[in-house]
């Protein structure tokens, strides 16, 4: 069994003079959910397409389940890869049964498998509709749930969701989510990016990227402490006008509802200001969150 189903080395796209990926590397081991964040124009999308066998890099190397993205390979890899996202998976004007014949025919599947993967996958997400309904009269949250099975339907090694929950309500995110997981434990690859911060904490690995470049990688415990360590605090004002640190001591003080999320730099006095703060600020040290990283990380000041 290889020990990288997804192995890109050293990667870039550009398009005229714009580089739309720099020199990205990064793997992805087999049966793991692999996070790729990063704010909109990235770079994501675009490694995305790469990596489906979409679109051709202009240098580096990409390798899927043991195959080089090679002029000539395009097909073969294809035929690893599964791929939706919010948009443009599925035909709204099509039926359910219609969206599913389409792909089939897409990946030539033998009409007797084509008929029993439907029905495993179905059953797997639990929709026990009408498959003749219209796309667009499904809700969002189950329409994302049948264009998972047309995305598994040739029985993919890695599965690309790129943002397969923006928009859908809370209740169908996490149904969503936990199909992934059991996917994931089935052996299924997932590589996935979201906006939602608590999604991403499902992933076993995260890259971060900015600019078209990978800034980080590892575990979300990992990013949070290689990020904050035990040196995160919220603080809440005891009164109007409440006296605030100079800039040259603040790292991050992000707003957080009624509170502020506070990170001192590094070889700051940081008790000494904390004493000073308490005048004026209800503080509690806090762990952090991934979209504490998030923030500091890709949009934050320089970034």
């Amino acid at each position: 069994m290889i020990d990288k189903i997804v192995d890109v080395k050293n990667m870039s796209v550009k398009f005229g003079d714009f580089w739309a990926v720099k020199n990205v590397s990064f793997a992805v081991a087999p049966g793991q959910i692999f996070g790729f964040l990063g704010a909109n124009g990235a770079g994501k999308t675009t490694t995305i397409r790469v990596l489906c066998g979409l679109l051709p890099a202009t240098s580096g190397r990409v390798i899927i389940d043991g195959i080089s993205f090679t002029p000539g390979n395009e097909n073969k890899i294809k035929e690893k890869v599964g791929y939706m996202s919010q948009k443009f998976t599925l035909y709204n004007d099509l039926s359910v049964k219609e969206n599913f014949d389409f792909a089939a025919a897409l990946h030539q599947m033998d009409n007797k498998l084509y008929l029993e993967r439907r029905k495993q996958l179905l059953e797997f997400v639990g929709f026990d509709g009408d498959i003749r309904v219209v796309v667009k009269n499904i809700p969002g949250g189950i329409k994302q749930q049948i264009a998972l099975c047309v995305a598994l339907l040739h029985q993919p090694k890695i599965v690309f969701l790129d943002e397969p929950t923006a928009g859908v309500a809370p209740h169908a995110r996490f149904r969503f989510w936990k199909l992934i997981r059991e996917l994931a434990n089935e052996g299924m690859t997932v590589f996935v990016t979201t906006h939602y911060m608590d999604e991403a904490e499902n992933c076993e690995q995260i890259a971060l990227m900015r600019a078209g470049e990978i800034i980080a990688i590892a575990s979300p415990d990992e990013l949070k402490q290689k990020t904050f360590g035990n040196t995160l605090f919220s603080v809440k004002p005891k009164k109007d006008k409440p006296m605030r640190p100079t800039p040259d001591v603040i790292d991050l003080w992000q707003p957080y509802g009624a509170r502020f999320h506070v990170k001192f730099k590094d070889g700051v006095d940081v008790a000494s200001w904390l004493r000073k703060l308490k005048r004026d600020w209800e503080i509690q040290q806090i762990p952090p969150s991934l979209e504490d990283v998030f923030i500091r990380l890709v949009e934050g000041k320089n970034r």
